[in-house]
């Protein structure tokens, strides 16, 4: 029985346990490419090692009518991680600092989608005041 979500669960199964939680701090959070076949130096080889990266790509493998394996890219869960509020915290640092979302969601430990969200978020947060707030609210008023 796995204990992990998704592709984490499936990759659990296949690999063990410690290959999936090797995956989920590796690049948990991001959209990957799981190969077919991974070749030496490829992140999963050097992430869980030759003969895991093996089982786990035979495992997620298409097979074409050829005979070809061919590989397919997966969004991988975070798996379980530290607080949420230091993570927050290491998100809007790597941002400020020039990060990209896939960047800084690796560095902050946090999906991919919350990067972007939250880049979204300083890029309309420019410190203006809303043009809108002096005015009084639309109303039944009729003391005009």
């Amino acid at each position: 029985m796995t204990a992990l979500p998704g592709i984490l669960g499936e990759i659990e199964d296949v690999a063990g346990l410690a290959a999936a939680l090797a995956v989920a701090q590796a690049v948990g959070g991001t959209r990957q490419y799981i190969p077919g076949s991974a070749p030496d130096g490829h992140w999963l080889v050097d992430t869980v090692g030759r003969d895991a990266a093996d089982r786990i790509c035979a495992h997620f493998a298409l097979t074409d009518a050829h005979g070809r394996a061919s590989g397919t890219l997966y969004t991988i869960p975070m798996g379980p991680t530290g607080s949420a509020r230091e993570a927050r915290r290491r998100l809007r640092q790597a941002l400020a600092k020039g990060a990209s979302a896939r960047d800084a969601a690796q560095i902050a430990g946090v999906h991919e989608r919350t990067a972007w969200r939250a880049k979204a978020k300083l890029k309309t947060d420019d410190g203006q005041d809303d043009l809108f707030a002096s005015f009084p609210a639309q109303g039944g008023d009729s003391s005009r």
